[in-house]
């Protein structure tokens, strides 16, 4: 569970530098200049995730149950996973409604996920796993919507391509994940 722990902690960290550093962020930016920092935060954002989820799988080898969650309870994760999925889709295409209105919809899509997920694991290295990423969206939700008080957004148009884009992909994501890629990338049936 350590190593999973130091993923987390490199991987978190790096992305909690807006969150308690943006002067420092600022800083190394105007020394560094945007793309060296954007591929050193890269690097060191993927060390970070590929050592959280080594451990993770580690994790699950010896496994520290907490609680045994109710078998229903897969099904209510199974449904907030939808527009998690929509809104993390949200992030990425331009012009969506759905972006307009919430904001951050990645912020809130990590939120959903983990809370969705923290519901149907009992495992402590779950615990640990799924509790933290939902502190981290939390924090960085929080200080985003201060960043935008401070410096409002420019307001981008919208559109009903758009949105509908935002959805028909974020469903097909979803659809994709559920019924083939969970199992395969984590071992664990979404409807089985």
């Amino acid at each position: 569970m350590a190593v999973m722990i130091l993923g987390l902690l490199i991987f978190l960290g790096s992305h909690s530098v807006r969150i308690f550093a943006e002067n420092w962020r600022q800083q190394q930016i105007a020394k560094l200049g945007q793309n060296t920092w954007k591929l050193a935060f890269s690097v060191v954002s993927v060390i970070g995730l590929a050592i959280a989820i080594y451990g993770f799988g580690q994790m699950r080898l010896n496994p520290v149950y907490v609680w045994f969650p109710p078998i229903g309870l897969r099904h209510a994760v199974a449904l907030l996973m939808l527009p998690a999925f929509i809104m993390l889709v949200a992030a990425y295409v331009p012009g969506n409604a759905i972006k307009a209105k919430l904001g951050h919809p990645m912020m809130l899509a990590v939120k959903v996920w983990a809370l969705a997920h923290l519901l149907v694991n009992g495992r402590l290295g779950d615990i640990i796993f799924f509790a933290a990423f939902l502190v981290w969206a939390i924090l960085a939700f929080k200080t985003a919507k201060k960043r935008d008080r401070l410096n409002p957004p420019i307001v981008v148009a919208t559109s009903i391509p758009a949105t509908v884009t935002t959805v028909v992909i974020g469903l097909g994501a979803y659809v994709l994940f559920a019924f083939y890629l969970h199992t395969l990338i984590i071992g664990v049936p979404v409807f089985g």
